[in-house]
């Protein structure tokens, strides 16, 4: 029996103290220093939240970026992240790839099949990463300018301008997260949200 009561006892404290109190403390310290990622990374316009900077959107219209594709349920959907689980080789995953490829092509002039990025065609881990690589950027720009009446050498610009470059200087690739740079072009020509 006295080793019951002590058991009992250290399984409410643990449960109390790590279940309970540190939990509620991470959360106000986060709250006090990072209160804009502790809330999820929100974007808002206009007092409104149109997203997250952290989680993809289908963006489909010709003047947006568009992300990378998606296999998180119905596309996009932030309640069931998951990745296709079809590997290379897989015939499913081959036709997809291709049928993403030759819609690409055509929506975008001046790309051609042999320098599409891949992360145009192939989806993440999560299937809702945020952001496409500058390559991606690169080769979705003149459409984008073309259907916006703007300049290329603008767009670029902004492209350059919400590149975000490796972390730590070495981990990873650089990087442009598709919600801000639309939500830029937006703002440039005075458009007042999505």
């Amino acid at each position: 029996m006295k080793h019951l009561g002590t058991a009992l006892r250290m399984t409410v404290l643990t449960a109390v103290l790590l279940g309970l109190i540190y939990p509620l403390a991470m959360t106000g310290i986060a709250q006090v220093i990072f209160p804009g990622a502790a809330n999820g990374s929100l974007v808002k316009v206009n007092g409104r939240v149109v997203g997250s900077s952290l989680i993809a959107q289908q963006f489909t219209a010709a003047k947006y970026f568009q992300s990378r594709p998606s296999a998180a349920g119905n596309g996009y959907d932030g309640m069931a992240s998951s990745f296709s689980n079809l590997g290379p080789t897989n015939a499913k995953l081959i036709a997809r790839v291709k049928a993403d490829t030759a819609k690409l092509l055509s929506q975008n002039p001046g790309l051609k099949a042999g320098s599409v990025p891949v992360d145009m065609v192939t989806t993440s881990g999560s299937g809702l990463d945020p952001d496409i690589t500058v390559a991606n950027a690169r080769v979705q720009a003149p459409r984008v300018a073309a259907a916006r009446g703007m300049g290329l050498t603008s767009v670029l610009a902004l492209v350059a301008k919400y590149t975000t470059g490796r972390q730590l200087v070495f981990l990873g690739e650089s990087r442009v997260n598709v919600l801000r740079l639309n939500l830029a072009l937006d703002a440039a020509q005075g458009v007042r949200g999505p």
